[in-house]
């Protein structure tokens, strides 16, 4: 029989937990929400002392996931957004076939 009461000979690691990270200080230059569905999405402009950043959150019935995007890259962003926008503009939506 084999016995898990001994101790490791590996010390006490626990994998997958990390010391938690110090707090980062940030500061909220604005917010903005909108409801998409049954999506929500929150856009959130931040500054802390590595420069400024869009948090964009995504929350779906308490289940919520994040992007975070440098302010440097944000023009970048946004022209991938705008043709994005236009692409789905221009192309018309496809018909669902039955039983779909």
């Amino acid at each position: 029989m084999i016995s898990n009461d001994r101790p490791s000979p590996y010390g006490n690691r626990s994998y997958g937990s990390f010391p938690p990270k110090p707090p980062v200080n940030e500061e909220t230059l604005r917010t903005e929400k909108i409801q998409i569905e049954r999506k929500t999405f929150v856009f959130t402009l931040k500054e802390n002392p590595r420069g400024r950043f869009l948090r964009i959150t995504e929350d779906v019935g308490g289940r919520r996931d994040t992007i975070i995007i440098p302010a440097p890259g944000l023009e970048d962003f946004k022209k991938i957004i705008d043709g994005m926008v236009k692409a789905s503009g221009d192309a018309p939506p496809k018909e669902e076939s039955p039983g779909s």
